[in-house]
């Protein structure tokens, strides 16, 4: 594998969530020297960001950037809690984050497959809403005979897992509302 191959690998990419490029109105500065910036979403950790551009982006919501290494017309990239995004960023988290998931179905099936006890009395597929006791020793049970390998056998084979790509999302959207949880098994979590 050569250099640039590696490099191109280890760029940590975002999702725009929402565009301002002429500036945010509540920065105080007048209109005509504010920073065009953007809030995205990071694909691999789901960290959340604010990046300023040196010039106006030719980019739109639900578009790629690089954010490290910042590619030319970045200015800067600093990590951001989900208090401190737009609310169109906020409101459109969910449905980018679905689309995330939904990409990289193998990765997230592999949560099922591959959670882990986190302490004696917790598991990581606790941490899922709606995932009891119960339903975590089915998921379990199920693995055992057999790996999962799609969101839809999860679902046909683990009776009252109705939707195992929802439960995901849920998960990671709480984490990024709650910055505070004691748990985090998705957001700023890099499994490269």
């Amino acid at each position: 594998m050569s250099d640039s191959e590696r490099e191109a690998e280890a760029a940590v990419h975002a999702v725009v969530l929402d565009i301002f490029p002429n500036g945010r109105s509540s920065d105080g500065r007048a209109g005509y020297d504010r920073e065009p910036l953007a809030y995205a979403i990071g694909t691999r950790d789901f960290r959340l960001f604010e990046v300023v551009f040196s010039e106006t982006p030719d980019v739109a919501i639900d578009d790629e950037v690089a954010v490290d290494p910042p590619g030319d017309t970045l200015k800067r990239v600093r990590n951001v809690e989900f208090e401190d995004i737009s609310s169109g960023a906020q409101s459109e988290l969910e449905y980018v984050v679905a689309e995330m998931v939904e990409a990289d179905e193998d990765r997230f099936v592999a949560f099922y497959n591959d959670a882990q006890p986190i302490t004696l009395r917790l598991h990581q597929l606790n941490l899922l809403p709606g995932i009891g006791k119960k339903l975590r020793n089915s998921i379990l049970d199920e693995r055992k005979r057999k790996p999962f390998e799609s969101f839809e056998e999860l679902e046909e084979r683990v009776a009252g897992l109705h939707d195992p790509k929802g439960v995901l999302v849920e998960r990671i959207l709480e984490e990024l509302r709650d910055d505070d949880l004691k748990y985090k098994a998705f957001v700023g979590r890099s499994d490269e």
